[in-house]
């Protein structure tokens, strides 16, 4: 009870479980995104980052994950190569730098397709 006491300082810290409260507390707000957001921002914030990476040549979808830690960009396999998906992924990661405002990183992962499919008679 001392610790949930002493977290925000209402009381002095004196036992050891206090001020590893106060270490775990201080820690927990100040990781990206601890701040809420409103609703409204949260969804205009994922949609424009799917926005700028779906405006490429070649792009076939784009999903933001892990609250627009990440976007996954999926490409056509046959306008896109592996080398120009390398590419890829800097672009989109450069442009999200310029034109966005976020906490923290942005993981940016394009993903090239290639199948072989063949059947046994």
């Amino acid at each position: 009870m001392h610790a949930i006491e002493a977290h925000h300082y209402e009381v002095e810290p004196q036992t050891v479980e206090a001020v590893l409260l106060i270490a775990a507390d201080a820690i927990s707000a100040s990781r990206p995104g601890a701040r809420g957001e409103g609703l409204e921002q949260y969804i205009k914030r994922l949609e424009t980052l799917e926005e700028v990476a779906g405006r490429h040549e070649g792009v076939e979808k784009v999903y933001a994950l892990q609250a627009g830690r990440e976007i996954r960009v999926i490409v056509k396999p046959k306008e896109i190569d592996d080398d120009a998906a390398v590419l890829l992924s800097h672009e989109i990661a450069r442009e999200i730098e310029d034109e966005l405002e976020y906490p923290g990183q942005i993981k940016v992962t394009v993903i090239r397709e290639s199948r072989a499919v063949d059947y046994a008679k």
